[in-house]
């Protein structure tokens, strides 16, 4: 994701989560599994948007912590649609926090590509229909 663009271009985290004390792994920062459902989350979101129904993770195909979120930071992930296969998405997600009241940071902690395949109502891969005129 590191293609220059960059998620953020004015969009809209398309999830917003505290870190809260009951998800801190033994070194007290919050554990990295945590950040992980944060992130599938966040993918599934333009992953179902763009292929009008219910999808599954196939793939993680990259992942990185770049730093380690705190209790009581404000967890932004931004994801959009990177590549869109017959069956299957690529989704792109950004992950920041907004850390402190007094002295306000914006921090990026880490990224990832998801892979998502959609599906239909017994679970088998189906077509993701064309993109509309409007969206392209």
């Amino acid at each position: 994701m590191r293609d220059g663009k960059g998620l953020l271009g004015g969009q809209e985290p398309v999830l917003r989560v505290p870190a809260r004390p009951g998800d801190i792994n033994a070194g007290g920062d919050i554990f990295g599994g945590w950040i992980m459902a944060q992130i599938d989350i966040a993918g599934s979101i333009p992953a179902v948007a763009r292929s009008g129904g219910r999808v599954v993770t196939v793939a993680v195909d990259h992942l990185v912590f770049m730093k380690p979120v705190k209790v009581g930071d404000i967890v932004s992930l931004y994801a959009r649609t990177l590549s869109v296969g017959r069956t299957s998405m690529k989704i792109g997600v950004e992950v920041y926090v907004h850390r402190g009241l007094q002295d306000p940071q914006f921090i990026q902690v880490s990224e990832a590509t998801l892979t998502y395949v959609a599906v239909n109502g017994d679970g088998k891969p189906r077509a993701v229909p064309p993109e509309a005129a409007s969206e392209s």
